[in-house]
């Protein structure tokens, strides 16, 4: 599928086939895709918990209002960031040029060290890139996805023994839709939200 097709045919779905497994290659596929998404720095600092436990998951729906999309679909996917990632930076340029790290490993700690909330916005914003990423991915190997925020995430980090100076930021259920989404609920004009230049005065 080319990524326009599943730009357009990406939906949020909550009603999938509870019977339907995704192999370990196909679970492994579609989380090297998600890998691939850009991040500040190249720090790489989110983290996927793929839960396919069926006790976890059943704890996490309790934590998520009870929605059902958490269970009945193939995996459930915790995206995560790690908010100190910043403090390794000289993992993130080992194949790069000596003048590259050089000018580039030096920047990382210093730019993030002193600003909590700089490092929680960069953690959402890799988190956000990703997790697009991994729906378009999904989309083109068959499967559908839904983005979740309704959740308890205190409760779900506990699940999921979400380590110290981490967060979650959304979660994402894969699997195959045995419902199609709604109609689309109404999108705003283009005019309305896309300008040129600068906002209108």
């Amino acid at each position: 599928m080319d990524t326009t097709t599943a730009i357009h045919q990406r939906r949020s779905v909550k009603h999938y086939d509870p019977n339907h497994q995704m192999s370990e290659i196909e679970i492994q596929e579609l989380l090297e895709q998600a890998l691939l998404s850009p991040t500040s720095f190249n720090m790489q600092n989110w983290r996927f918990v793929v839960v396919t436990d069926p006790e976890k998951r059943a704890a996490i729906q309790a934590a998520a209002w009870n929605q059902a999309q958490v269970t009945e679909a193939s995996i459930t996917i915790l995206l995560c960031a790690d908010l100190h990632a910043h403090e390794n930076a000289e993992r993130y340029w080992v194949n790069a040029p000596a003048p590259v790290q050089e000018m580039l490993v030096p920047m990382i700690a210093p730019f993030y060290g002193s600003n909590p909330q700089l490092q929680r916005d960069e953690a959402m914003r890799s988190i956000g890139i990703a997790s697009q990423t991994l729906m378009l991915a999904a989309k083109s190997m068959g499967y559908d996805s839904c983005p979740m925020i309704g959740f308890d995430p205190i409760k779900v980090g506990e699940i999921i023994q979400l380590p110290e100076n981490h967060v979650i930021g959304m979660m994402i259920t894969v699997g195959k839709a045995i419902k199609d989404a709604n109609a689309r609920g109404g999108q705003l004009p283009y005019e309305e939200v896309v300008f040129r230049d600068s906002f209108p005065a």
